[in-house]
């Protein structure tokens, strides 16, 4: 399920989007300023975001730009009362991967949410996923390198499923746990670390030089699936 961050101080818009987005299978979170949308990404993963121009405090222009300054921040869809080209033009050259006047149909919303999720390295509905020369198939868990199919066992795969749905974010040891249902069972080994190295030999040319799968000191994890 892709993560959506709605940030936008018109309560009742953003309640109507959580609703409809909410219907068509999207989680949720909710920010009416640029304060709230750091704690909200700081609080978890964030996979899309739809992104008011006029915001009280630090506008919308101004978000995407730190963002992008930043670490890049997840794909940005800007929504804007100002519909001219030039006000379209300027709010692209902030880092903003795609711009919706208002007023606007929410199903073309969602189309350019989808959109910029396959871009950011999800195909329509999230299903598969391309990173190198890998094509991961989410629903039927099944690896393939090329044509061949990739021998991954369930505890790697599960692993793998978790990175590949929330790809570019920082991952604690403490949040992998949690994705992966919470208690250890008979399955799983007991360290997140032992399962990072286990995916990283199926994965990585050279495991002890990731390229997909990178640790971030002191935080956890990044998936980065490159191309």
């Amino acid at each position: 399920m892709a993560v959506v961050l709605i940030v936008d101080d018109d309560q009742r818009l953003a309640a109507m989007l959580q609703e409809f987005l909410e219907a068509q299978g999207f989680a949720v979170l909710l920010a009416a300023n640029g304060q709230q949308m750091r704690q909200q990404m700081a609080a978890g993963p964030v996979d899309v975001m739809v992104l008011d121009w006029m915001l009280p405090g630090q506008d919308g222009i101004s978000l995407a730009k730190d963002l992008r300054r930043k670490d890049g921040g997840p794909p940005i869809l800007m929504l804007s009362a100002r519909g001219e080209d030039e006000e379209r033009i300027l709010g692209l050259e902030s880092g903003v991967d795609d711009y919706l006047a208002k007023p606007f149909n929410a199903r073309e919303l969602v189309a350019r949410l989808r959109a910029l999720l396959r871009r950011s390295g999800k195909d329509e509905g999230g299903e598969k996923l391309h990173f190198g020369d890998f094509r991961l198939h989410m629903a039927e868990r099944r690896l393939y390198r090329g044509d061949a199919e990739v021998d991954v066992n369930p505890a790697e795969m599960e692993l793998l499923l978790v990175f590949a749905q929330r790809p570019r974010h920082i991952l604690s040891r403490d949040l992998l746990l949690q994705l992966l249902g919470g208690e250890e069972d008979g399955r799983f080994d007991r360290s997140i670390d032992v399962r990072v190295t286990r995916l990283r030999k199926i994965i990585e040319e050279s495991p002890r030089q990731p390229r997909f799968l990178q640790t971030e000191r002191g935080a956890g994890y990044r998936f980065m699936p490159i191309s």
